[in-house]
């Protein structure tokens, strides 16, 4: 596995749109920036980045928000942030980050400058939808210079939004690379998303104990990992929980699934549908079953929750299979979430 592969990542707090968007998530950045160590006038950049980012939400957007995330490349942290919004959306994404271009009562620097201060930057917009943009930030020297090598963007992204009025999420996703003949370049992954039942800290304990099972087992299978999955959530509400194994050597994809998680394989023909069966995770299963699909070719594979509906339309989304998977994730959180529930979603792409 190379260390393009994959990054940890944590998501840290949601901003909603609002007169102190901008006032809160600059100041929640530039705390984060410092407490994992970088230097002061990196943090300056994020504060600028942030503060950009959140003021456009706040003069352009209809239900906006920013989501801050802690990103971890080994023994080094990073900054990173998500704006999700519902607005009139960008006809000229190109001339919106050209230089000279902001909106008025922003600070002027512009989403070009904002992309050039990340070490990744990526926005999707749709005219008439919204826009998503992702912007990350690591470590750089006091000449600007990167202070280590840092991976692009990683193969696998997802994004958990609690329901509204909590401040934690009853969903959680994970990814690991796996022995197996992954064909060199691309590794084999393993891939699962669990939505605890209900929600607040009883459903974030069952999703956090499914995480760490998923991590913990031997037993790479899509139903052996269900099996550590369901003995580790006994004793807490249980949850909804689907595993995915991707094989680029193979060309296939393994899925297994109990419960309503929604996972779908993607391509520019469309969606293709992978079924789950009925359950509860940690209380009671029936007999699990592994279903086989071919991988589609420039494809990605998508993994959500129930806090969001089935009724998106890739087709609605023109270009998204261009982006990076945090991106597409929160497009489709953006796209199909419901405020009434926990919301999670988790994009693999260009594993094969």
């Amino acid at each position: 596995m190379t260390t393009t592969t994959l990054l940890e990542s944590e998501d840290l707090a949601w901003f909603r749109d609002g007169p102190s968007l901008s006032v809160a998530a600059r100041g929640a950045a530039t705390a984060l920036a410092r407490r994992i160590g970088l230097s002061s006038h990196r943090a300056g950049e994020v504060a600028l980045a942030v503060t950009e980012a959140a003021t456009n939400v706040q003069r352009h957007a209809e239900d906006g928000a920013l989501l801050l995330r802690l990103v971890r490349s080994g023994d080094t942290a990073g900054v990173e942030f998500l704006t999700v919004d519902s607005g009139p959306g960008m006809t000229n994404v190109s001339a919106a980050l050209a230089d000279g271009t902001s909106s008025a009562g922003t600070l002027g620097i512009g989403l070009g400058a904002v992309s050039r201060l990340a070490d990744r930057f990526d926005l999707h917009s749709v005219p008439g939808r919204g826009t998503v943009m992702a912007a990350r930030f690591w470590p750089r020297t006091g000449d600007g210079r990167a202070a280590v090598s840092f991976p692009e963007d990683p193969f696998a992204a997802g994004v958990t939004r609690p329901i509204s009025g909590e401040t934690v999420c009853g969903d959680a996703w994970a990814v690991r690379a796996v022995d197996g003949d992954g064909g060199g370049e691309h590794p084999v992954l393993l891939v699962m998303l669990c939505d605890g039942l209900g929600h607040g800290p009883l459903a974030e304990r069952a999703s956090q104990a499914a995480v760490r099972a998923f991590h913990a087992t031997q037993d790479l299978s899509p139903e052996g990992v269900l099996g550590a999955v369901h003995r580790a959530l006994r004793g807490t509400r249980g949850g909804a929980v689907a595993v995915a194994r991707i094989e680029p050597a193979a060309g296939r994809l393994l899925y297994c699934g109990i419960g309503n998680v929604s996972g779908f394989l993607v391509d520019d023909g469309g969606r293709r549908a992978l079924l789950s069966a009925p359950g509860i995770v940690g209380a009671h299963m029936r007999r699990l079953r592994t279903f086989e699909e071919p991988l589609p070719a420039h494809g990605a594979l998508v993994m959500h929750s129930d806090g969001l509906t089935e009724r998106w339309d890739p087709a609605a989304l023109p270009g998204l299979l261009g982006h990076s998977p945090l991106v597409m994730a929160g497009q489709l959180l953006r796209e199909a979430a419901v405020r009434l529930d926990d919301a999670s979603a988790v994009v693999v792409k260009g594993a094969w």
